[in-house]
């Protein structure tokens, strides 16, 4: 009887669940078709497509812009460009976000530096990264890279520091060494607050990239 009662509750919970998703599929297919209602109307009322072109002028230049092929080789060199920068920035990154999750000193060391050059703008930087490394490919790496480093450190030092003492403890009381709860404990326990710094890092090398 236990048995039944426990499956019958997690099927209404599945249930419940589901209508709560399809609600919200729902809702966001309304809030969508609102927009475009509302852009499609405000556009034919401006009547001026330089201005505010309806959706489907914007869907057939879409459209055509995909199929361009200089389009998509200039898209192909700044996807190039961005996965450069963003591989520059983890491996710049996540090596500095665990040392200073792992070391105060380092964090007191390297913690004012890095604040205070993250909160330079990021087209601060174009006038010097040309006077260094010219004209071509290595302001615009390094632009993405810089951009991105910071949001890579700072999640991976967060995610070192928000690790419970109790995982430390449990991993000595088995013979653990410092770099077995290195390997075994901060690094799985710190990827979700890695991951959260390398997607926030491609969002902002997109932006650099301009």
């Amino acid at each position: 009887m236990e048995n039944k009662a426990s499956l019958y509750k997690g099927r209404s919970r599945y249930s419940e669940m589901k209508k709560r998703d399809i609600k919200e599929r729902i809702y966001r297919g309304l809030v969508f078709v609102g927009v475009i209602g509302i852009w499609y109307f405000g556009a034919i009322r401006i009547d001026s497509p330089l201005l505010l072109p309806t959706p489907m002028a914007i869907a057939k230049a879409l459209v055509s812009s995909v199929t361009d092929p200089e389009i998509l080789l200039n898209l192909s060199i700044t996807m190039k460009r961005v996965l450069k920068g963003f591989l520059y920035a983890l491996l710049a990154g996540i090596p500095i976000g665990y040392i200073m999750g792992l070391s105060e000193l380092a964090e007191k060391l390297l913690g004012g530096i890095i604040d205070s050059v993250r909160q330079v703008p990021i087209m601060a930087w174009v006038p010097l990264t040309i006077i260094w490394l010219g004209i071509g490919d290595g302001p615009t790496l390094f632009m993405i890279a810089l951009s991105g480093v910071f949001p890579i450190i700072l999640n991976t030092m967060q995610g070192v520091r928000g690790i419970s003492k109790d995982y430390y403890n449990a991993a000595r009381s088995m013979g653990a060494g410092p770099l077995s709860i290195f390997v075994n404990v901060i690094i799985p326990a710190s990827i979700p607050d890695v991951l959260t710094g390398a997607r926030i890092a491609v969002g902002t090398g997109w932006m650099s990239v301009v």
